[in-house]
C-alpha cells in the first residue's frame, strides 16, 4: 500500500514511520508512507501557507495555491484522497477495512481553521473524521487513520490469528490478558488460564469479553447478539449468566 501525507509538521510522523511494526513493514516495502511538507510548493517568500478567511473569524485557512501544488507532486489525480475533519464521517471499522483494501491514498492534514473549500471541492476530497472534538490539526488524527489501515494491509502485522481474535473485530471488546510471573505480590493469574484445558480457556475469554463488552459497550454488545449464530450447550450457559447479570 502506497500512502501519502500532506502536511506543514512531517517531523510529528517520524514515531509511526520509522519505528515499531509500520517502521518494520515499510522496510519490508509491505507500506510505502511518504511525506509531503505543504510548505516547500509555498511560492510565497516566507513560505506561507494559510491567510485570514473572507467573510472574518478568527484563525487561519489553507491557501489553494500551495495545497494544490502539493496534490498534483502526489500525484493525487484519480486516487481516493482523504481530508482528516472534524466535520467529516466518522472512522469506524466499517472504513478502515474498506481503506485498507486501496492500494494508493493520499491524506491531507489541514491545520488551525482548515483549508480552503476549494481544495475540498476540487480534489473530490472524502472528509474523516477521528471523533466529535476537535484538534488543533489533522497530524494526529492522520496517524490514528495510518495505524488502523494498515495494520490490516497484509503482512504488517506478524499474526492473522492475532489480527482476527483482536477487540474490535470479533465483534467484542478484548478479555483481559496477564503474563509471567503467575504470582505477583500476592496478585494471582487465574487458575483456569493455568490449566492447558483450551476449551475452558476459550470459553472463559469468551464469557470476559461477553461481561466487558456489556458493561462498557452495550451498543455492540446489542449488536453482536444479533449476529450470533447456533451456540452449543456450554455457550448458551455462559450467554444465558452474562445476560441475567447484574454486573
Amino acid at each position: 500500500m502506497n500512502i501519502k501525507i500532506l502536511t506543514q509538521f512531517p517531523e510529528m510522523f517520524a514515531a509511526i514511520t520509522s519505528e515499531s511494526i509500520l517502521g518494520r513493514a515499510a522496510d519490508k516495502g509491505i507500506l510505502n508512507i511518504e511525506l509531503l511538507n505543504i510548505r516547500d510548493y509555498s511560492t510565497d517568500k516566507h513560505l506561507k501557507t494559510d491567510d485570514t478567511p473572507f467573510g472574518g473569524g478568527a484563525g487561519m485557512v489553507m491557501q489553494c495555491q500551495p495545497a494544490f501544488d502539493a496534490l498534483k507532486a502526489a500525484g493525487a489525480k484519480g486516487k481516493r484522497t482523504i481530508y482528516m475533519s472534524p466535520r467529516g464521517k466518522v472512522l469506524d471499522q466499517t472504513m478502515i477495512e474498506e481503506l485498507s483494501k486501496e492500494e494508493d491514498l493520499v491524506i491531507l492534514c489541514g491545520h488551525y481553521e482548515g483549508v480552503d473549500q476549494r481544495i475540498i471541492d476540487e480534489w473530490n476530497m472524502e472528509e474523516v473524521s477521528i471523533g466529535d472534538y476537535i484538534l488543533t490539526g489533522g497530524e494526529l488524527a492522520a496517524m490514528v487513520l495510518v495505524d488502523s489501515v494498515s495494520r490490516l494491509v497484509p503482512g504488517v502485522l506478524g499474526s492473522s490469528e492475532s489480527l482476527a481474535e483482536e477487540s474490535i473485530y470479533s465483534g467484542l471488546l478484548e478479555y483481559p490478558q496477564y503474563t509471567k510471573p503467575r504470582e505477583y505480590e500476592g496478585l494471582n493469574v487465574p487458575e483456569i488460564l493455568c490449566n492447558g484445558n483450551h476449551e475452558l480457556i476459550h470459553l472463559w475469554q469468551w464469557q470476559e469479553s461477553l461481561k466487558l463488552t456489556k458493561k462498557r459497550r452495550p451498543d455492540l454488545f446489542e449488536k453482536y447478539l444479533k449476529s450470533l449464530g447456533k451456540l452449543s450447550k456450554k455457550e448458551k450457559k455462559i450467554l444465558d449468566e452474562v445476560l441475567n447479570s447484574e454486573e
